[in-house]
């Protein structure tokens, strides 16, 4: 039985000396190459999960596994991030004093690439993204939808083996959100990545092939 590529073990976390319990105990293994959905209530914890899958924080107990090694423990967190996972934000989180293929470079910044790779890479990906006409674009010269694919060309950028994508299309119309769902999904079966999208929005969690939903810190379904 061939092993999970992310698993999470009786994870928990807490906030405010333990006053807050974002997550109680949840199990979960998700396949290499796999698109699951996570969705449910503001505050029931979907969010709290994906950082930790991300290794953006750390889990109060339990433990969250990568390939089977423990982040944190037998797993460097630095190298991690960098290396194995890509990030997707609702607030996209552009440099904006950094052109559109500078932000894309910054990615790669921590592993050990000439300039003249980065250069290339992140021209290519923004390319890939529809960009080729923006490479050079301050983000407050782009609009919502162009940031967000500027985002994910920089998620894509050292080729991780997992995107994570928390609310991608919160700031965005009913067509920009759609066309950036349908780039997400492409990337994951061209590319045979992980794909997590953590979503409030129904029609989005319900069309990917497995849809999780989190409830008071719990899994619910």
């Amino acid at each position: 039985m061939t092993s999970p590529l992310l698993e999470v073990r009786a994870l928990t976390k807490s906030y405010d000396e333990g006053r807050i319990e974002a997550l109680r105990g949840v199990d979960l293994s998700i396949a290499a190459g796999e698109y699951v959905a996570i969705s449910g209530p503001s505050g029931s914890g979907k969010s709290t999960l994906l950082q930790l899958l991300g290794g953006l924080d750390t889990p109060t107990g339990g433990q969250v596994l990568f390939q089977n090694a423990a982040l944190g423990t037998t797993l460097d967190l630095d190298s991690y991030r960098s290396r194995k996972v890509g990030f997707i934000f609702q607030a996209f989180y552009l440099l904006p004093t950094l052109r559109a293929v500078e932000n894309v470079q910054v990615a790669m910044l921590a592993i050990t690439h000439g300039a003249n790779h980065r250069a290339e890479r992140a021209q290519a990906l923004l390319c890939e993204m529809g960009l080729e006409h923006r490479l050079n674009q301050y983000p407050n010269e782009l609009s919502a939808g162009e940031r967000q694919r500027v985002a994910i060309a920089r998620a894509l950028a050292n080729n991780p083996a997992v995107l994570l994508a928390d609310e991608p299309t919160g700031n965005l119309d009913s067509v920009n959100s759609a066309r950036i769902m349908e780039m997400l999904i492409g990337i994951q079966k061209k590319r045979g990545m992980t794909l997590i999208v953590v979503t409030h929005e129904n029609e989005i969690a319900h069309a990917a092939p497995r849809h999780i939903r989190i409830r008071d810190g719990r899994i619910e379904a």
